[in-house]
């Protein structure tokens, strides 16, 4: 690996103190990385390297770094030690870069930690390109869950594809439904309409080569009389991440969840909170049908129409993750379900938990109400992903 620095000094320090203190952290990290670092004050050859890093060795480095700014590029990373208002100066510049919307961020502390985040920056992870479809838009109460198309595809990848929700409607009417792998003992009318439209959302996912979608599922209550919690539990079975209510960024949260650890996920939002015992209930009427250990259908919780599933899932660990609609933020967190609920006032399959962690966040600042859960603690592994991605 190899990594080119561009150092910068004040001239009202000396040199000769500096670069003994850069020396020292520069062979450090040498050492660490296994990396081949090289000094230089040539501007094109700083960028042929497999990370480029910009040393701020003292204050009053800002001057300096402005009369270089043009002959730089994006990301920025300021490379500080803990000494000669280095990162004094690595900040204000810092803020200068953030203010400019560009991408940087500054690499302190100890020599084991920034050898550590510059492993992570060369070796970023990336996402798969992939389609994933908007059928309608977020649904009138989802007031937070709007994202930047553009952040989607520049961050994560993702090209996001709008869809009207009547041409849905006219698929649904053109479909035929088809026999599926599962038991589904209910009103064979209603089972018979749900199955429709999981025939038209493949249609639709095949028509636009999507590899995933969520749909403005309550506007088809009047229009076709059924509801899409069927269709999207096959579809998310089938491993075709797939939420409702037009929910951008939990569709976009399952399937970053879906391509790092290929494990379904359940959309739900939590009804109850216990901040002080650290549990809360969360529900939804669809969920994938290879997550619950046993299910039974029942019609969609709100409307009383349609074909909704109560599952029952396992007792056992699970990660809650979410990404905000800025796509950079996002809240995860690790926890155990400790019972299944049959309660008559929530949607249909709902879920004791209770959370390894300090859980204000859903009552301070949530990223919408929606959030997914999947089987085992992932925390870390999520993190280190999400942190390899970069901006």
């Amino acid at each position: 690996m190899k990594i080119n620095i561009y150092p910068i000094v004040s001239s009202l320090h000396s040199k000769n103190v500096i670069n003994q203190e850069t020396r020292k952290l520069v062979l450090e990290i040498e050492e660490k990385t296994k990396s081949e670092i090289k000094f230089t004050d040539n501007f094109k050859e700083l960028y042929e390297a497999d990370l480029s890093l910009i040393l701020i060795q003292s204050g009053g480095s800002e001057g300096e770094f402005l009369k270089i700014k043009d002959n730089l590029k994006a990301p920025y990373y300021l490379l500080t030690y803990g000494s000669n208002n280095s990162l004094a100066a690595s900040l204000e510049i810092l803020s200068y870069l953030k203010d400019s919307g560009e991408v940087a961020e500054v690499l302190h502390g100890s020599s084991d930690y920034i050898a550590n985040r510059i492993m992570a920056l060369v070796n970023k992870t990336s996402l798969p390109k992939k389609r994933l479809g908007v059928l309608g838009k977020p649904s009138d109460w989802l007031i937070a869950s709007n994202v930047d198309y553009k952040e989607a595809l520049k961050r994560l990848n993702v090209d996001l594809i709008d869809i009207t929700i009547e041409e849905v409607i006219s698929e649904y009417n053109k479909a035929i439904n088809q026999d599926v792998k599962y038991e589904l003992e209910y009103d064979k009318h209603e089972v018979s309409k749900a199955l429709k439209l999981y025939e038209a959302l493949k249609t639709i996912k095949k028509k636009y080569s999507l590899d995933g979608l969520t749909i403005r599922c309550f506007d088809l209550l009047d229009s076709i009389h059924t509801t899409a919690c069927l269709g999207l539990a096959l579809l998310n079975a089938d491993g075709i991440v797939s939420t409702c209510e037009g929910d951008i960024p939990t569709m976009l949260s399952m399937h970053v969840l879906n391509e790092l650890l290929k494990s379904p996920g359940f959309q739900a939002n939590p009804s109850r909170i216990d901040i002080v015992n650290k549990k809360m209930v969360l529900a939804h009427c669809t969920l994938p049908f290879n997550m619950p250990t046993s299910y039974t259908l029942d019609t969609h919780y709100e409307s009383g129409i349609g074909v909704a599933i109560r599952g029952k899932l396992k007792e056992d660990k699970i990660t809650i993750f979410k990404f905000a609609r800025n796509l950079k933020d996002y809240f995860v967190t690790t926890g155990r379900i400790v019972r299944n609920l049959d309660e008559n006032n929530l949607c249909r399959t709902q879920i004791e938990v209770e959370v390894d962690e300090n859980i204000d966040y859903f009552l301070k600042r949530p990223y919408g109400n929606h959030h997914v859960i999947i089987y085992g603690d992932h925390k870390k592994e999520i993190i280190d992903f999400l942190n390899g991605l970069g901006e």
